[in-house]
Formats: C-alpha cells, sequence, structure tokens
C-alpha cells in the first residue's frame, strides 16, 4: 500500500461500480475539477445548515438530510477524481482538509442552534475539528493517519443525517426537538472519546517506536 493510500480515508463506496462509474465521468470533463468539488461541499453543507438553524421543521429536516449526503458525495468524489482520474494538483490537500472542517463547523453548529444550546453546537464543532487535528498530527509525527472512531466525520454525519430523518417525523407528530438534542449529545461525547482513542493511540505508537529504536 502506497503512502498516499494509507492516509486516505477508507470508504468501501468508493470500490462501489456506480461510483467508479461516475468519478470516471467526471474525471473524463474538464470541469468540475477535483478542488472545485470540494469547494462545492461547503456550498451544500451552508444550505443545510440554513434551513437546520432557521427552519428545523419536517420540511427543513429532510432537505438537510439530502444535503448532507450530498456533501458527503462530494467529500467521496473529490478524491476520487484527483487519485483514481489522475487530476491531482499540487495544493489539492489543502481542498481536501480545509472544506471538511468548514462544512463540519457550520452543520454542528446549526444543529446547536436547532435545540436552543448554541455553546453545546460550538462545543461539538470545536471537538470535531480537533479529531482531525489529531489525525494530522500523527501523520506529520510519520504514523499512519487514523480515520477510526467512535466519532469520525462519516459517523458524525450519519448521526445527523438520521436525526434529521427521525426529527422530521417527531416535529410532524408533536413539534419536539429531543432527536436533534440526542444527535448534538451523542455527537459531542463520541467527539470527545474520539479524540481521547486517537491521542492514546499515537502516543502508544510514538512509545513502541522509541522502544524499538
Amino acid at each position: 500500500m502506497s503512502e498516499n493510500e494509507k492516509n486516505r480515508r477508507p470508504l468501501a463506496v468508493r470500490n462501489s461500480r456506480w461510483a467508479q462509474a461516475f468519478a470516471k465521468k467526471l474525471a473524463q470533463r474538464n470541469t468540475p475539477t477535483p478542488n472545485q468539488i470540494s469547494l462545492l461541499s461547503i456550498v451544500f453543507a451552508l444550505l443545510g445548515a440554513v434551513l437546520l438553524a432557521f427552519l428545523p421543521n419536517t420540511f427543513g429536516l429532510i432537505l438537510t438530510a439530502l444535503l448532507i449526503q450530498l456533501r458527503l458525495l462530494c467529500n467521496l468524489f473529490d478524491g476520487m477524481v484527483a487519485v483514481e482520474g489522475g487530476k491531482k494538483t499540487a495544493n489539492g490537500a489543502l481542498y481536501n482538509e480545509i472544506p471538511d472542517r468548514v462544512a463540519d463547523s457550520v452543520l454542528i453548529l446549526a444543529l446547536g442552534f436547532a435545540v436552543g444550546l448554541a455553546w453545546l453546537g460550538w462545543l461539538g464543532a470545536l471537538l470535531a475539528a480537533i479529531t482531525a487535528y489529531i489525525r494530522v498530527l500523527g501523520g506529520s509525527l510519520g504514523l499512519e493517519q487514523r480515520f477510526s472512531g467512535p466519532m469520525a466525520k462519516q459517523q458524525r454525519m450519519a448521526v445527523l443525517t438520521a436525526a434529521c430523518l427521525f426529527g422530521a417525523f417527531e416535529w410532524l407528530q408533536w413539534q419536539s426537538q429531543y432527536a436533534l438534542f440526542l444527535a448534538l449529545l451523542t455527537i459531542v461525547l463520541g467527539s470527545l472519546l474520539t479524540c481521547v482513542l486517537r491521542t492514546h493511540q499515537i502516543s502508544t505508537e510514538l512509545a513502541q517506536q522509541g522502544r524499538s529504536q
């Protein structure tokens, strides 16, 4: 396995026929470029965040769930077009990381505003960013980047998508937001645990390297 492959988020969907076929079609076109696809993920995330924060009803939550999935598809295809499609750029790593952090932050912040707990949304966004920081820190120390959970990006967005869909039904029936609150609490606690576990794993690997030298 190459160094680039080791430091790439493992996604089973990347090997699916439909994803490979669509990525191939995108790669054959001049636009959108991988970097443009990365930036498009921010657009979808911002639209979803606005709906989540200001229209957390049945209609708004269903649309938010759809926009979250579109954001994740952008995150999938930017890498596939760049790597498998042979369109990797020198600054691609920046476009791969920064839009992810922006998209995560605005969606989790919006979740906090939706349930009237903005401070908890800020905390969730901060912890989500720290999970990525710890992953990249491990890579900067010469270790394989760890994308493990229990609340990595994919798990955070899965929890948020499920909460939006359950929340849409909940709002239709009872005009309450317990699903959204539980999702926010799960993301905050899960991200905190992820930070602790990733830091412990990095520390353990560094200690093992020290003993082997």
